[in-house]
């Protein structure tokens, strides 16, 4: 066996021991927030709490951004996942004691919603450090011409990983809140001793003194290369405008007028067209006009919302739905493999950092957009001004990157 084949052999058992990881801490992760959400409504009755839980895990991303973007372009990135996954198991462990009240005389609860909070703000500090070095890791485990059928196969992981998740840490809470805990501890586990098993080849980038400059690196960089800088704010502005989740439960009971069934179908339907364009993708890769298809595919998106706006359908919603996740997936892996291909390796680290804001200011604000749009102009208003709001994204960034719109080949 040549050194190449060793080497090439190596990096694949590695992509799969991290494309497993990220699977189980994913759902580790979907569980968590299924059983933390229910519990601190259970406690408090307070959608503003519910609202409150996901804001404290953005706000530590927000804030450590720049700081895990240098510590990822340093460290052994499959490392810093593991220890991620660590710390959000221990987050899990800390749960269970308090929901059983092993620690305290007479076995009560003593779950609250500030320990809620709490344990959230833990979370949000794990995943600012653990979303950049995933996004890093990938393109030194593949070559760059495989990098776009790695991208699709790891989204369909964590798709998939976004519906079993919630339903399955549904049914297990059945059994308790400490019950999904412990399936949760148990997953971030096994994901962070998969990812300290990663081997490659780490170089050290040459030392130099932590200053402002070394910090912003990552977002200078992004506003230099335009195709990038295109790609990274492309998903911020169009899921800002266009994404429906946080409405879905008002279109399920008061237009389409169906039960908890129905909006369980409806939350997933993106993601059952997503896993499937992504198992497309892995096997028949992207090799030409990579930037009119992702702007295309952003435009569909648009459309999609715009129809499901407008529809009094539960089965139409439905397909428009999953069609909205598989035009989504599309763009998702272009932007990221683009992305990545166009970054250097020692800035990926502060370039991911920087996009991983951009991914959840995206989702977070979005949710918050949507909502308050919906006030004034009622949810079949808020989806459609959203949806027409996408579709004008996509035609200014054709015009606005003619770089990133004209891209041909994603790799060399």
């Amino acid at each position: 066996m040549t050194t190449h084949t060793f080497t090439e052999l190596t990096h694949q058992r590695a992509f799969m021991r991290m494309w497993f990881a990220r699977l189980f801490g994913t759902t580790g992760n979907q569980m968590l927030m299924v059983a933390v959400g229910w519990q601190m409504y259970d406690l408090t009755g307070s959608a503003w709490d519910l609202g409150l839980v996901g804001l404290y895990q953005f706000l530590p991303a927000l804030l450590l951004t720049l700081v895990a973007g240098h510590v990822v372009d340093r460290v052994h990135r499959g490392r810093i996942v593991a220890a991620c996954f660590a710390a959000q198991s221990l987050v899990a462990l800390v749960l269970i004691v308090a929901t059983q009240g092993w620690a305290v005389p007479d076995h009560a609860q003593w779950a609250s919603r500030e320990l809620l909070l709490g344990m959230s703000v833990l979370l949000g500090v794990a995943r600012a450090f653990q979303m950049p070095a995933q996004q890093a890791l990938t393109p030194v485990l593949v070559p760059p011409a495989m990098l776009a059928r790695a991208m699709a196969f790891s989204s369909g992981g964590n798709q998939t990983a976004v519906i079993v998740g919630p339903a399955l840490g549904g049914l297990i809470f059945v059994a308790g809140a400490a019950a999904v805990y412990a399936v949760c501890a148990l997953l971030f586990v096994t994901g962070s001793v998969l990812m300290a098993r990663i081997r490659y080849e780490h170089v050290p980038p040459p030392r130099e003194p932590v200053s402002l400059r070394t910090l912003l690196a990552g977002a200078e960089f992004v506003w230099r290369q335009k195709a990038v800088l295109g790609a990274v704010t492309l998903d911020l502005f169009a899921v800002l405008l266009g994404g429906a989740t946080a409405l879905l439960p008002m279109f399920a009971k008061d237009i389409l007028h169906v039960g908890p069934w129905g909006l369980g179908l409806l939350r997933s339907a993106p993601a059952a067209g997503a896993v499937l364009v992504a198992m497309l993708l892995t096997r028949w890769p992207l090799t030409r006009r990579a930037g009119h298809t992702m702007l295309s595919a952003v435009a569909l998106y648009g459309l999609c919302m715009i129809v499901f706006g407008i529809s009094t359908s539960f089965l139409l919603s439905l397909a428009v739905l999953a069609i909205s996740g598989a035009a989504d997936m599309v763009s998702v892996v272009v932007r990221q493999t683009l992305v990545q291909l166009e970054t250097p390796d020692d800035m990926r680290g502060r370039v991911s950092a920087v996009n991983s804001v951009f991914i959840g200011a995206s989702n977070q604000l979005g949710e918050f957009e949507s909502g308050a749009s919906a006030a004034l102009l009622g949810p079949l208003g808020s989806v459609v001004a959203g949806g027409i709001g996408t579709l004008l994204v996509a035609a200014l960034w054709f015009k606005w990157f003619p770089a990133l719109a004209h891209r041909d080949r994603l790799a060399p």
